[in-house]
């Protein structure tokens, strides 16, 4: 499922490019019919069909990126090498060579090989070309092409055997599903639902278009689409042609739509705002030009049950409309501008029922996508594992201070050899150390920690604060050699200092104290339930005050609010921990339960964004105490204030 994750978090890079490509081919195909071709039309008809006329190659550059285990365009370059190798050996003139025939004679199978599916293959070649072959070393002789060098040219040779294979499937694969096509033909109105249904199913690999030739083409004789654009001219039949096309529209313009306004409405909080740009921009080029792709794509791997209840509902759709009856073509596809164009059409008929049958169909999708969404806990955008969403970018590089922070830590660990693993909560660093025995408590403290604990065996946990995201991936890529260490821990050890007697190291929120030592922080109480000491926390890092002062809460409720006005610093991805900045520069952190980092954020919401600003009283997060007390840990929820070591917390 991981693996189905990453998969669907790839295809948003290629993803987010088509919405507006579609919208300018829609354009252009709009102005064309209404005032004819002109130079504006071509233009941007150019500028969109570069983009959608190469979507496979689109693809097999960005999942080649998506995949690859550190974004390198070395990895792109491997997925275009992998492009190029299987789609020149499967082009017309190639095969015709090979196989000693005329080009015409050539199965019409490979005049659609440049398709999606092909793309996607090509992507994980590239990809895993990468991640096995990156850090490649060749002998002297060959030292040229050691490492990223020899990822494109394995996937090169990778891709010679994928084009063999599909040499000899393709034409079988192809010719099969025109031969069901002419079958589900004859079936009349139920025909045209079993075409809409696969129609959808196929689109993933990219083989719908060989049915579309049976029903839209002169394939099998039935030319629904050429026949309806040419209207009283052709041999179209008024209540027969366009069967095989009018049930498209309310699913592209009014269904998928409403698909898209669940998964916003069904997105984690924090990544709302990412998921709306692209899930509104693909709605748009759904409605206005029936462009699908960017929607479905966006949540066909990661909800593939989902995408068969699409493809139901297209069937349905087709089914009826053929049924109530309802005519209606296209020339670019079921949008808008296709529905304007075509309502005067002598073919079309009851064209005034398409947007009726339209809402209804956003209402079903919005509703039932919403219910299996949640039902199901799918993957849809903004909803993936924590560990699958990864930002785009290399690690920060130069002596910033969380670089500087991570080499030291690293020393103060032991070296990158003493450290077997590290992950993070929300202030601390969680590791699994080899030899506890090295680590240089004093050095880290050094370095920035407000406090070390050894919790036994080899686990080993360093608070730092707020920004402790930063630091653990500082320290990663210094341990992977990605980045290098800074200078500025240059012969540093946990006893030198600088002329002034004082340790020059990095200044976390934990150190930064305030001037009004012994103050009392009074706040609204943030959850409700009884109001505890902070030593009944059951945690040492919390009960000692190694964090910082506070007081904690057995919850009785499920709704923490904001305790006074406040700036939303941090929220830790899993949700069970938040980052306040008060309005006199006090930094607080609510900790939902003790060691609830380890529920992955099952039974938590978060319901604000990092930098939003709150007032005392806003609704912050909801949890399931159930679920915590299920997974055997404790609901006490610490409130703590990290800036201040003198300060005391008091409730009003």
């Amino acid at each position: 499922m991981k693996f189905m994750q990453r998969l669907g978090r790839s295809f948003m890079l290629p993803v987010a490019v088509l919405p507006v490509a579609a919208i300018l081919m829609g354009i252009s195909y709009w102005i064309s019919s209404i005032w004819g071709t002109s130079v504006f039309s071509v233009f941007i008809n150019a500028a969109g069909a570069a983009l959608l006329d190469n979507m496979a190659l689109l693809f097999a550059i960005g999942i080649s990126l998506g995949m690859a285990n550190k974004t390198d365009g070395t990895s792109a370059l491997a997925g275009l090498a992998s492009w190029l190798v299987v789609t020149t050996i499967l082009s017309p003139g190639t095969v015709a060579a090979l196989m000693g025939i005329a080009v015409e004679d050539v199965n019409p199978a490979f005049l659609v090989t440049q398709n999606v599916f092909v793309g996607i293959l090509c992507g994980l070649i590239g990809a895993w070309s990468y991640n096995k072959f990156k850090d490649t070393k060749l002998p002297d002789a060959l030292s040229f092409f050691s490492g990223k060098r020899s990822v494109a040219i394995v996937s090169a040779a990778m891709s010679l055997v994928l084009a063999v294979v599909l040499l000899f499937v393709w034409p079988f694969v192809y010719t099969g599903l025109v031969t069901f096509g002419e079958w589900i033909s004859t079936l009349g109105p139920w025909g045209a639902g079993l075409y809409g249904f696969f129609n959808r199913l196929l689109i993933p690999l990219g083989l719908h278009h060989a049915l579309n030739s049976v029903f839209w083409f002169d394939v099998a004789g039935i030319n629904d689409l050429n026949n309806f654009l040419l209207g009283a001219n052709g041999e179209g039949v008024f209540g027969v042609t366009g069967q095989y096309m009018t049930g498209f529209f309310p699913i592209m313009m009014f269904g998928l739509p409403g698909a898209a306004l669940a998964m916003y409405v069904t997105a984690k909080s924090t990544r709302k705002k990412v998921v709306a740009g692209i899930l509104l921009s693909a709605a748009i080029a759904s409605f206005f030009v029936g462009v699908t792709e960017p929607l479905e794509f966006s949540f066909m791997f990661l909800a593939p049950w989902l995408y068969v209840v699409h493809a139901f509902f297209t069937g349905i759709s087709m089914a009826v409309m053929s049924i109530l009856p309802v005519r209606m073509g296209f020339g670019f596809s079921a949008g808008f501008i296709d529905l304007v164009l075509g309502w005067v059409n002598p073919l079309a008929q009851n064209p005034w029922i398409i947007p009726i049958a339209g809402v209804f169909w956003f209402i079903v999708y919005f509703f039932v996508f919403r219910f299996i969404i949640l039902k199901f806990n799918l993957k849809t955008p903004g909803r993936e594992d924590d560990d699958v969403v990864e930002e785009v970018g290399d690690a920060p590089s130069g002596e910033d201070k969380f670089a500087v922070a991570a080499a030291r830590f690293i020393q103060g660990l032991g070296g990158k050899d003493n450290i077997v693993e590290i992950d993070n909560c929300a202030t601390r660093l969680r590791m699994e150390i080899s030899d506890t025995s090295k680590v240089d408590e004093p050095a880290l403290k050094k370095a920035g920690a407000a406090g070390v604990m050894k919790p036994g065996g080899h686990s080993v946990q360093v608070i730092y604060g707020l920004n402790v995201q930063f630091v653990k991936d500082a320290m990663e890529e210094i341990i992977a050699g990605r980045l290098d260490v800074p200078e500025a821990i240059s012969g540093w050890s946990s006893t030198s200092a600088d002329a002034g007697g004082t340790t020059a190291t990095t200044v976390t929120a934990v150190e930064q104290k305030t001037d009004s030592a012994g103050r009392v922080v009074t706040l609204r109480q943030p959850v409700q339930g009884a109001v505890l000491p902070l030593s009944a926390v059951p945690d040492p890092m919390f009960a000692e005050g190694t964090m910082g002062p506070g007081i904690a809460v057995d919850p009785v409720g499920d709704t923490v609010i904001a305790p006074a006005d406040a700036t939303v610093a941090s929220i830790f991805p899993t949700g069970h921990a938040i980052g306040l900045v008060l309005e006199d520069g006090t930094e607080l952190l609510i900790h939902v339960g003790v060691d609830t980092v380890n529920m992955k954020g099952d039974g938590f919401e978060v319901l604000v964004s990092a930098g939003d600003t709150v007032t005392a009283g806003t609704p912050l997060l909801r949890f399931d105490a159930a679920k915590i007390d299920a997974a055997g840990l404790s609901a006490i929820t610490p409130v703590i204030v990290l800036n201040d070591e003198s300060a005391t917390v008091a409730f009003d």
